[in-house]
């Protein structure tokens, strides 16, 4: 493993300085679970949550949550999104799987927005449905997929 970039000599915290890397297309695709009483994913389904449609205020959640990342994990560069897509699958009776895809043009890659889209997706959820369901579990959230920069292609075991 390379040396820790988010550090300088000192040990003191610092943004890592992208300014003479190349820009590049980068994308990168995160998943990630909840799992919920089957009662609770059928009131997801039928739109019969007090709070509205899950799936819909889960995707923008994540969508927004995007565009937010640079605000809430301190050392990430703040980024001209180029598109995002949040896809939101019922994967059994009792699984939701949520998949971000983010990509932009640019000197650093998206990993940290992908994840980030998937996991605010994931806490919408649970917001959303705690009234009815606080049993569910959040994950686990991974990184599937990630183009460009110097690192190159990265795809998870098994895809």
């Amino acid at each position: 493993m390379s040396a820790l970039t988010h550090f300088d000599d000192n040990g003191a915290s610092r943004m890592v300085d992208v300014g003479e890397k190349e820009s590049t297309f980068r994308l990168a695709r995160a998943e990630g679970v909840i799992t919920m009483q089957p009662a609770t994913l059928a009131l997801i389904q039928n739109r019969s949550m007090a709070k509205g449609d899950v799936i819909e205020v889960a995707r923008l959640a994540g969508i927004m949550a995007t565009k937010r990342t640079a605000d809430l994990i301190p050392l990430c560069h703040p980024l001209g999104i180029d598109g995002v897509v949040v896809d939101l699958q019922f994967a059994s009776d009792s699984v939701i799987r949520i998949e971000a895809n983010v990509r932009l043009h640019g000197r650093t890659g998206v990993e940290m927005e992908a994840l980030t889209a998937v996991t605010v997706a994931a806490l919408t959820i649970y917001d959303m449905c705690k009234s009815v369901d606080r049993t569910m579990t959040l994950g686990p959230f991974r990184l599937v997929e990630k183009l460009g920069g110097k690192s190159g292609h990265f795809r998870a075991d098994g895809i």
